[in-house]
């Protein structure tokens, strides 16, 4: 029991870690984009977590002794290149925004980004989604607008914040199509999104933007992309591995407090009533939606697929020649099987729903 609790809480944890990283991303972007133009730096944002990922696997690499994550392979390819579109395109409308809008808007904004995920996991993914979720969404969707208002009285929508919103719903798509390759190694996933995408920002950059930049600006933006944008990807995935597409982004609802209270705390930006209105609101909408259960009788096909996996997790109970029960990846088939417990959207439990 005591594993399958530690099983549990691990992902939950990498999720928040991913959190805590990408936190740091509107704040010291917002700095950042005063002195590098938005597509440029879009594009190091990128680059410098495809290239510190590299690096890590290049020395990960030297001590491996067990196959311990799958590669990607042909079959992904669709959703490989759909991931890339979608994170040259985000970072884009983001840092657009971060040069019209506030970095504590900005930042608590980013949240609208659970309700995009959640939305799309539903209608184009199918994943399992209770009424609790659903009431999530329609408060963080309210908090989100009610944030974007310039003006209550007018009902005018500031630019900045469209553009934020803009971001989050690709990033919102781009979560569930990365969730589709989270079984794989999520350090192959992180180089091929971060060259990907940032070769693309920077072909955009190059032809709409500038590319001129102090050397000390564009070393910050590097170091800013390897942490907010690598690490915090490579932890979520490895999250959405287990937990699904909708309730990572749910435990991820932390990272635009995070910056929010950075932006408080080192860009002395003022925070309105109404902002303090719509944090309550998204407050609300996170605590339901990382707070709902799932369970009920379900049915396991004969399946054969290679991931990373334990032997003690309840789902792998094929034995090995040489007696090896640690984490690792090879080929395998599961048998049939029916039975109930507790379970969330992970590499196991993508069945549908009828109800």
């Amino acid at each position: 029991m005591l594993s399958k609790n530690r099983s549990r809480i691990r992902p939950v944890l990498y999720a928040l870690l991913a959190a805590l990283l990408f936190g740091l991303n509107a704040p010291a972007a917002k700095l950042l984009v005063a002195r590098v133009d938005p597509l440029f730096m879009a594009a190091l944002l990128y680059l410098a977590a495809g290239a510190g990922m590299l690096a890590l696997g290049s020395l990960r690499g030297r001590n491996a002794g067990v196959v311990r994550e799958s590669r990607l392979s042909r079959a992904e390819l669709p959703y490989i290149l759909l991931m890339v579109l979608l994170d040259i395109a985000a970072p884009i409308l983001l840092m657009l925004g971060l040069s019209r809008a506030s970095a504590a808007t900005a930042s608590l904004l980013g949240n609208f980004e659970i309700a995009a995920t959640t939305f799309f996991a539903l209608v184009l993914f199918r994943e399992a989604i209770g009424r609790r979720m659903w009431l999530a969404i329609a408060l963080i969707t309210a908090a989100s607008v009610l944030l974007s208002l310039n003006d209550l009285s007018a009902f005018s929508f500031s630019t900045g914040a469209l553009l934020v919103l803009g971001a989050s719903l690709c990033w919102g798509l781009e979560n569930n199509t990365t969730r589709k390759l989270s079984i794989k190694d999520p350090q192959q996933i992180v180089v091929i999104k971060g060259f990907g995408s940032g070769v693309g920002a920077l072909i955009v950059a190059s032809i709409w933007g500038s590319l001129r930049a102090p050397l000390v600006a564009v070393l910050a933006a590097l170091a800013l992309g390897f942490v907010a944008y690598g690490l915090s990807i490579f932890f979520y995935v490895k999250a959405q591995r287990e937990l699904g597409a909708a309730r990572t982004s749910a435990y991820y609802a932390v990272a635009p407090f995070i910056g929010m209270t950075l932006s408080w705390l080192v860009l002395r930006e003022s925070l309105s009533p109404l902002f303090f209105a719509a944090l309550l609101i998204m407050l609300l909408g996170a605590a339901l939606a990382v707070s709902e259960a799932h369970a009920h009788p379900h049915f396991h096909a004969l399946t054969t697929h290679e991931h990373r996996h334990s032997h003690a997790d309840g789902h792998h109970n094929h034995a090995h020649e040489d007696g090896f029960s640690g984490e690792h990846s090879h080929n395998h088939t599961h048998e049939p099987l029916t039975h109930e417990h507790p379970h969330l959207p992970d590499t196991h439990h993508r069945h549908e729903h009828h109800d």
